[in-house]
Formats: C-alpha cells, structure tokens, sequence
C-alpha cells in the first residue's frame, strides 16, 4: 500500500493566531505531501534496484527513503502534537510533567533548553523530544537533516519543526517568535500519552 499524506486532525485555521492558516496549508498540502510523494517513489524505484542488483542505485535509494521517510514520520507527529488555539499550550500534568521534572530539573528548565535548541538548530532542521531507552529518561534531540536524527530505540514524543517552511509566512525570518508562539499550541495530551505508551513498551 503507498504512504498517504494524513489529514490534519484540526482545520487549516484552528492554530490561529500563533500558527497562519496560510502556513499550515502550505506546509501540510505542499511540503508534507512532498514527503509523502518522496517516499513512495523512493520505495518503488528501491524495490526496482534490488530486482537489478544494481547496487550502486540501492545506496542512492535508500538514502533517499531515509530523508523521505523521516520527513513523513516527523512532519505526522508535528502536527499531531499541536492543538488548537485555547486547546493547547500551558504546561503538562501528571506522569508527562514528572518525568520532564526529573529528567530536567524543572518544566522551566526543559522548556528553556528546547527552546534554545530549536533556535539554535543551523539552517533547517528540528528539536525532538524524545524517551532514551538507557534509563528511560526524557532527553532533547536536533538535526539539520533530519533523517540523521537517530538516537538508537528512542522515542519521540514531541517535535517542532524548525525548517523554514513551518513559520516563513507569519514570521519572516523570526524564528525565536514562532518557536515562541508553537508553545501556545503544545498538545500536552498527546505527548503524555505517546510518553505512556512508550514507557510500557520498554
């Protein structure tokens, strides 16, 4: 079956005001799609180079559904991890907020840190953060090119993406003020369930 772009789980304007409506269309129907077309084609041509044993194609291939691919994973938790304006933001409860406290030492101190990794991913990339197998602890990933965003058997929880694509309408070149405004649409109840399920599977 090929990959399929998701439908946004809210409409294209329910992240107003702190994410456009204009943004979110773009980057949903053109970018995301764009990754979505990548992986199936990516798949189909390394099923057609395996059958050749052209092996010099199959490196070239996978390393494109690695990039695809990741765009499609990273992009579906991205828009699933946010809710709509007055649905999402303030701080986590529960089992998700005293993990954050443990592993970091308080909300604030986690908030600022990923904050401060977004903001300092070089060119494009994302901040992830994601549940470390090796002591089940919640920890902070970036990458440029996010198919090299690899930490072996962790989780990801909660992601924002930091490519241009995501804020270039609204706010220019201001990255610290999108990075600002995606806090207001933290869907909290997503993350802690995501955290739930993966504490169970290790």
């Amino acid at each position: 079956m090929p990959y399929e772009l998701p439908p946004l789980p809210y409409s294209y304007d329910a992240l107003e005001p702190h994410i456009d409506e204009q943004t979110v269309r773009l980057h949903h129907d053109k970018h995301h799609k764009a990754y979505v077309d990548g992986l199936n084609n990516a798949e189909a041509k390394l099923a057609d180079a395996r059958e050749k044993a052209d092996f010099a194609l199959v490196k070239h291939w996978a390393r494109e559904l690695a990039f695809h691919g990741s765009g499609h994973i990273l992009h579906s938790l991205y828009w699933a991890t946010m809710a709509p304006a007055g649905k999402g933001g303030g701080k986590p409860e529960g089992e998700l907020l005293r993990q954050i406290a443990s592993d970091f030492g308080s909300y604030e101190t986690f908030a600022g840190q990923l904050s401060a990794s977004a903001a300092a991913v070089e060119g494009s990339g994302w901040a992830v953060l994601a549940l470390s197998p090796l002591g089940k602890k919640l920890e902070i990933l970036t990458a440029e090119k996010h198919q090299d965003l690899t930490q072996w058997g962790a989780v990801p929880i909660l992601t924002i993406d930091v490519w241009e694509h995501a804020y270039y309408l609204k706010y220019q070149n201001r990255r610290a003020d999108y990075i600002a405004a995606w806090w207001n649409v933290v869907n909290w109840q997503e993350a802690a369930s995501r955290l739930t399920s993966a504490l169970k599977r290790m």
